[in-house]
């Protein structure tokens, strides 16, 4: 009787769990797309009680399927840390994005759920390393709103962040044939995530004042002497980001389109120099046109994640119940279609639309903020966040060649996380200052004129 009620729990939660996610993801789609602001308001509260639902349900399976208390623990950890962070974040900064803010900590706590599955160890360190960060980003809007300097920082962005590249490629480890990690007092991580956001500011520092040929010129040499330390350290990941980020970054700036045909070229031309330069990219390509030819070999990796995609199904496996650790580096690389194959299709699709709504909602953000040094940061956020999901997934279904790069939020690894969740609150910094900025401007409009004439 009681294997029997264990099993009916197992199969029921796999359902609530796939019906709470296309409810969540519906509201988020209705958040972003909707200019009512009670209406939005209503779809975020209900999104939070949806959110913590379906964590519970997924560690309850989770715990009903491996007989073990701690995933009940880690649960609660999780439901507190994300209770905190939503009601902290709106309490000290009332004008946050809550769309944003919402999605973020979905996406936080089913990165956390689906890495505990595979490692509870690693779920444990991941959690940690997301408190961290998320005490370290509580002080950034602060600080965005008050620091006057931003823009008058364009050559140190430059130099800090080509000499930080530099340093790891002459002194950094060495992981997976690449020099992408760096270690001080045995804390290693990855820099050239936090480049990223070093090299946006240069960007926008540029381009916010100068957009002549002269200077989208000098742009590129710039830009030309990262993606080559990148290239040169053998992330070939990074470098790809840096460069669509660039194109599509200059062609905002500039409203001129020749510049995205220039880059489609120069992009094509890269690709093929790649190829033939490096052999591990050879064997990404080899892998990606014909896996099941190579499938013991070069292949062995993309095949185990389609078979790990396929067999999920709609409603998925359930979690614990399929076989994602057959897949080399899930954790990080691939760890998408260990979500498809537990969680299942409707969930992995639901999971891509709530990406997708991050990215929207950046680039409305974006067009309704006044000030181009910020508005061109938080664009190229955007791009930088949905491009980076897109070389994930696209990477795992077998639609482009592997590159390498982790899923934001979702994938295991410490730098991957503390840097998406620098560059969303910086996201919020911006909103709220911009927030605050159109208020004082409405209170001085609507202030009558109490000058004696």
């Amino acid at each position: 009787m009681q294997i029997a009620v264990k099993y009916y729990v197992i199969e029921l939660s796999k359902y609530i769990i796939a019906f709470l996610m296309l409810m969540y993801t519906s509201l988020s789609v209705v958040s972003v797309v909707s200019a009512k602001k009670k209406l939005v308001s209503v779809c975020t509260s209900i999104q939070s009680g949806l959110m913590l639902f379906l964590l519970f349900v997924s560690f309850l399976h989770m715990t009903f399927v491996s007989g073990q208390e701690e995933y009940l623990y880690l649960f609660a950890f999780i439901t507190l840390f994300l209770f905190f962070m939503i009601t902290i974040v709106s309490i000290i900064y009332d004008k946050s994005d809550r769309v944003l803010l919402n999605n973020m900590c979905m996406l936080s706590g089913i990165g956390l759920c689906i890495v505990s599955r595979l490692s509870f160890a690693k779920a444990f360190r991941q959690y940690i390393i997301t408190l961290v960060s998320f005490a370290i980003c509580l002080a950034i809007p602060f600080f965005i709103e008050r620091f006057k300097y931003f823009k008058e920082l364009l050559w140190a962005y430059a130099g800090v962040g080509i000499v930080v590249l530099t340093v790891v490629l002459s002194t950094g480890r060495k992981v997976n044939g690449a020099f992408i990690t760096y270690t001080i007092k045995g804390i290693t991580f990855q820099p050239s995530e936090f480049v990223k956001i070093i090299y946006l500011f240069f960007l926008a520092a540029l381009l916010y004042k100068y957009n002549s040929f002269k200077w989208i010129l000098i742009s590129a040499l710039v830009t030309g002497a990262y993606v080559i330390v990148l290239v040169f350290s053998r992330d070939l990941g990074s470098a790809l980001i840096f460069f669509v980020a660039y194109v599509m970054i200059v062609v905002m700036a500039t409203h001129n389109y020749l510049y995205l045909l220039s880059g489609i070229v120069g992009g094509a031309i890269a690709c093929v120099v790649a190829y033939n330069l490096f052999d591990h990219v050879k064997v990404r390509v080899i892998a990606f046109l014909d896996p099941w030819k190579y499938i013991d070999d070069q292949a062995y990796q993309v095949t185990q994640s389609l078979f790990a995609i396929s067999s999920g199904g709609w409603t998925g496996s359930g979690l614990m119940l399929g076989r994602p650790s057959d897949i080399p580096f899930v954790n990080q690389d691939l760890i998408f279609s260990a979500v498809c194959e537990e969680f299942g299709m409707i969930f992995a699709m639901c999971l891509l639309v709530i990406c997708l709504c991050c990215f929207c909602r950046m680039m409305m953000l974006s067009y309704r903020i006044g000030d181009k040094f910020y508005q061109i940061i938080v664009y190229g956020i955007g791009i930088m966040y949905i491009f980076q999901v897109f070389l994930t997934v696209g990477g795992g279904i077998k639609f482009i060649p592997l590159t390498g790069v982790t899923l934001p939020f979702i994938s295991y690894g410490g730098s991957s996380v503390m840097t998406t969740y620098i560059m969303f609150f910086i996201v919020h910094g911006i909103v709220i200052k911009s927030r605050n900025y159109e208020a004082a401007n409405d209170e001085r409009k609507t202030t009558p004129d109490t000058k004696v004439h």
